[in-house]
């Protein structure tokens, strides 16, 4: 009777090395919750950078929506940097995210879990000279989607 043989040693040598690539790619490629928040940020001030405050609404977290029309934010957000200030643009950094376990945007809404905030510097041209504005930016999943929040503690 003849035995059969499984599978050859580089065969199986192979497959595993195979396995192990995918895993690496796949964790390489795959972004943190940190990042996404980060992205979401980057994203809300290229929007706001370029004048296009309605696609920057957008982003806002339902919370924010309340607060804001989206039609009163876009007047008030191109009166304020265009009108007030004299610029009609400015250069920002994001900083890093952290994780924050509870947060509220103020006293009368709810506490939102698993939150991220991201610290940006605004630096703005104007006819009244040079200045920068430091915010922390709070990012949460609402339905799914990155949102973002500005405190008003």
């Amino acid at each position: 009777m003849r035995r059969r043989r499984g599978l050859p040693l580089p065969l199986i040598l192979l497959s595993l090395g195979v396995i192990v690539l995918l895993v690496f790619i796949f964790s390489f490629f795959r972004s943190s919750p940190e990042d996404d928040a980060k992205e979401l940020v980057e994203s809300f001030y290229e929007y706001e950078q370029d004048g296009d405050f309605g696609s920057s609404w957008e982003l806002f977290h339902p919370y924010m929506k309340e607060r804001f029309e989206k039609s009163a934010y876009i007047q008030e957000r191109n009166h304020v940097f265009v009108g007030h200030f004299g610029t009609d643009t400015f250069k920002y950094t994001v900083g890093e995210a952290e994780k924050l376990d509870n947060w509220k945007m103020e006293k009368n809404v709810s506490t939102l879990h698993e939150v991220y905030k991201v610290p940006i510097t605004q630096t703005y041209k104007s006819t009244y000279g040079t200045f920068t504005i430091h915010q922390d930016i709070y990012v949460t999943k609402e339905k799914n989607d990155w949102t973002l929040l500005w405190s008003y503690q």
